[in-house]
């Protein structure tokens, strides 16, 4: 019982943290002038959203990390038992990473007024940073398999090795930040999907943990910290989820490049060590569908002589192009990855029958 507990703990507090954090964040920003500059070639219909407060992911990664501590605090306050691990430490410190990566961005961006912040090359050496330090770290100090993983270790089961496993770790980082980055676009749409993420992860934590060496004679996942790591999931969804009240459109605050590259680090970090890797391109299909627009897009400029394929990448704004109201196309794209997550669970599930011979 008190494991579940630490999860719905950990949810309660980062949401309280988070709903309370960014509307105390929101004054300060507005207090200092400290706006998000709208980019020239955007949406027209943007505009008016230039000076919105930005910066909301320093909540978001607030409430994450207290959150996941005094989970674990309060029960082993309680006597009920409950400890810190490796695994699930990695996986906070991945977020706080990146975060801070993208924290210096926002800075820079809000105190030059201008969308421009970090170069390509520094934001990019920044991320690098994160995306060698995790994969190493779980590989020297966990049992951390080095398969390609589905839905659990031996599913495909292909071992990468430890040198493979961290470079594959590592695109998958690169990846997974730049994507929830792209997506971050309209109001609400990556702190909404990334909540829909998050909840799967939790879900998946808990199961493994379940059927897992901590707990179960019948060891299907082989996850040591699944419990500890269900928790991270917890309160980054809670976190997420705390932020979207004030996010949401018309949003009074923006997450920024401090939100959305923590939640990608955070995505991808709970994915690979859970065994999940393969399994968030469906948790997380909106993020990957975002990213191919974009792609595509510019593989078809190129190609084609300058032909484009949509209106605006990434997708969102071609939708927005084509007549959409911004409420629309968030709510349709919120659907759209609450379809894909549910499908994401629906395989997970399925191997388990599958596993059992249920």
């Amino acid at each position: 019982m008190g494991r579940v507990i630490r999860l719905l703990m950990a949810a309660a507090l980062a949401f309280i943290f988070s709903l309370v954090g960014t509307r105390i964040l929101i004054g300060l920003l507005t207090r200092r002038r400290l706006g998000q500059p709208i980019r020239e070639d955007g949406p027209q219909g943007h505009v008016t959203k230039a000076g919105t407060p930005t910066m909301g992911g320093v909540a978001i990664v607030g409430a994450t990390v207290l959150a996941y501590v005094l989970s674990s605090l309060l029960l082993r306050f309680t006597g009920r038992g409950s400890v810190f691990t490796y695994s699930g430490i990695f996986v906070v410190l991945a977020v706080l990473g990146a975060g801070l990566v993208g924290f210096v961005d926002d800075w820079i961006k809000v105190t030059r007024e201008r969308n421009l912040g970090l170069s390509k090359k520094a934001k990019i050496a920044g991320l690098v940073v994160v995306a060698v330090a995790f994969p190493v770290a779980m590989v020297t100090f966990t049992a951390q398999h080095t398969t390609l993983s589905f839905v659990r270790y031996d599913l495909p089961g292909w071992d990468l090795g430890p040198l493979g496993w961290c470079l594959f770790a590592g695109l998958l980082i690169l990846a997974s930040t730049n994507a929830v980055n792209l997506t971050d676009g309209l109001d609400g749409l990556a702190g909404g999907s990334a909540t829909a993420s998050f909840g799967a992860f939790v879900v998946i934590g808990f199961w493994a943990f379940r059927y897992g060496p901590d707990y179960a004679a019948e060891n299907i996942y082989n996850v040591p910290h699944a419990l500890d790591l269900a928790t991270v999931a917890a309160a980054l969804a809670g976190a997420c989820l705390g932020f979207l009240w004030w996010n949401a459109a018309p949003a009074r605050i923006f997450m920024g490049d401090t939100g959305s590259l923590a939640i990608g680090a955070g995505l991808a970090g709970l994915a690979l060590a859970l065994n999940t890797q393969l399994l968030l391109v469906i948790i997380g299909g909106l993020f990957v569908m975002e990213t191919l627009s974009v792609i595509l897009q510019v593989g078809t400029f190129k190609l084609f002589g300058g032909r484009r394929l949509f209106r605006m990448a990434p997708i969102h704004h071609h939708f927005e192009l084509g007549g959409w109201p911004e409420t629309t196309v968030i709510i349709r794209l919120w659907i759209v990855a609450g379809v894909l997550t549910a499908l994401g669970l629906g395989a997970f599930y399925f191997d388990f029958l599958r596993a059992t011979g249920v």
